[in-house]
């Protein structure tokens, strides 16, 4: 029996679609509910569906009033706010393209981005990193609120299949690869309501992560809304150990976060009662069982884990309905996925590469640009993910590993060789390997080995990434070593670094 698993249908996306219109359907049905709140210790600001439409149309209105047609790129260079999601909708509601971005990105990482896409508009929030010489006009976060007061502007309707949003991710190259996606993966996001989330119009979804994160964007904004329920975010400052009490005093009826998110909440919080949450919904790297069984005695609450990309967010996935412990879900009901080598399907039970049919509507039109990488992701019927795993009898998926180098920092994938790139122009290092390692149980970080001829003290290599990378890219180890571990072909052996730190 090959691994394949392709149950159910997801009907097609209507035609003359929007994104945002879709996002904002349940608006004018209940105007009055609250669609978002953003939560502090001291209160929430809230914002009823009504008031979030009128900003969205209002922000599309003002950005065309700037000049901006259709198809013209909108760089977000925005903070942890409201700002955020309003102008990223208000962006496609007019059928421009926004192009989300981390507001830790350096100036020096925000230009290279720029460069790949040509940005037609720069947003820019209070404090948030843009270079000044940038070829397009910037717009301030004053300004841009500004817009909300405006008359709405009509939606942009038309083919699902046009563009309507750019994110970025890092390539095995070590370049950051602009990922281009169309209306109608808006759409396809329906698989997940039943198939992770168990969502419903009635629930109140929180989510830990940061606005311009695309995880909290798609799960904890952008799906709440599309069923017409509540959304939950922390305000900017909020730390992890306060969580349980906001979850506790707003009524959370669903939680995610990243695993690490649980971990720290369970050590800030050993006892915690939540007596409104249903469950918790987890993604963005691998859940341990050690954090999911303690999750459990903890809170006698299941842990919902999904496995997805940027590339077509989240596809595999346990769920209320279809509970799984060890592996990483199943496929869920509308997608077809399956496990491949180089001659297509392999026999339930053997390892092989994670696929995606590449009629999967959530799936990426391409890499911007970048023809022959996307090709090389498109193999015939399949789209390849680049991660191994193993389907069992149930359809359930066991990940075994990446294909390639690629680290995980806190939910970020994260190339070695961008890293790399920056500390070989370091005066002193001759040489430079980077891998991520476990320095405790669920606890990863990125460790640099580097050749020199002195000791370099860790405190000048800090400083050195740090005004060269985002922080979730900078090692927070380095080590001298007299040379780097190559193979017969001079191939950099990365693992015999890891395993050589992680089991001294």
């Amino acid at each position: 029996m090959l691994s394949i698993f392709d149950q159910g249908a997801l009907p097609p996306c209507p035609q003359n679609f929007n994104l945002a219109e879709y996002v904002l359907g349940h608006a004018d049905a209940n105007p009055d509910k609250i669609a978002l709140a953003v939560l502090n210790l001291s209160g929430s600001e809230r914002y009823s569906y009504a008031k979030l439409k009128s900003a969205i149309l209002g922000t599309g209105q003002g950005l065309l009033n700037l000049g901006l047609t259709s198809g013209d790129r909108v760089l977000m260079r925005l903070g942890n706010t409201v700002d955020f999601p309003i102008a990223y909708l208000g962006a496609i509601a007019v059928g421009l393209v926004p192009v989300p971005t981390s507001a830790q990105l350096t100036e020096t990482e925000v230009r290279k981005l720029a460069d790949l896409i040509s940005p037609d508009l720069v947003l820019v929030g209070d404090g948030v990193a843009c270079p000044s010489d940038i070829s397009c006009p910037v717009l301030g976060e004053q300004e841009l609120q500004e817009f909300r007061q405006l008359s709405p502007a009509d939606f942009d309707r038309g083919d699902p299949n046009r563009l309507a949003y750019i994110l970025f991710t890092s390539g095995t190259s070590g370049k950051p690869r602009p990922v281009a996606h169309a209306h109608r993966v808006i759409w396809a996001r329906q698989m997940m309501w039943d198939g992770w989330y168990g969502l419903t119009h009635q629930d109140r979804l929180l989510h830990a992560g940061a606005f311009n994160w695309s995880f909290t964007l798609g799960t904890g904004l952008l799906d709440p809304w599309s069923v017409g329920a509540t959304a939950l975010i922390p305000g900017d400052g909020i730390t992890t150990a306060s969580l349980p009490l906001l979850l506790k005093r707003h009524d959370a009826t669903i939680f995610a976060g990243a695993p690490g998110v649980y971990r720290q909440m369970m050590q800030a919080s050993p006892s915690l009662s939540l007596p409104k949450l249903r469950h918790g919904l987890c993604a963005g790297e691998k859940l341990s069982d050690t954090i999911h069984q303690a999750w459990k005695a903890t809170t006698g609450l299941d842990l919902h884990e999904a496995f997805g990309m940027s590339e077509c967010s989240t596809f595999i996935s346990a769920s209320p309905s279809f509970p799984t412990y060890g592996s990483l879900g199943r496929p869920q009901v509308g997608r077809r996925i399956a496990i491949v080598d180089e001659t297509g399907p392999v026999e339930m039970g053997s390892v092989g590469q994670i696929a995606i049919s590449r009629d999967d509507p959530g799936l990426m039109l391409g890499y911007l640009g970048a023809p022959e990488e996307t090709a090389v992701r498109f193999q015939g019927e399949w789209f390849l993910t680049g991660d191994l795993g193993s389907m069992n009898k149930d359809f359930t998926i066991n990940y075994e590993a990446r294909s390639d180098d690629m680290m995980n920092a806190g939910g970020f994938r994260v190339s070695p060789l961008e890293v790399e790139s920056v500390l070989a122009k370091h005066p002193e290092i001759s040489e430079i390997a980077v891998t991520d390692i476990e320095i405790k149980q669920d606890t990863r970080v990125i460790a640099a080995f580097y050749v020199a001829e002195r000791d370099i003290a860790e405190e000048e290599l800090s400083a050195y990434v740090s005004e060269r990378l985002a922080r979730y890219k900078q090692p927070r180890l380095f080590r001298r070593i007299d040379a780097l571990p190559r193979g017969a072909n001079n191939k950099l052996l990365r693992k015999k670094l890891k395993l050589e730190l992680e089991n001294p």
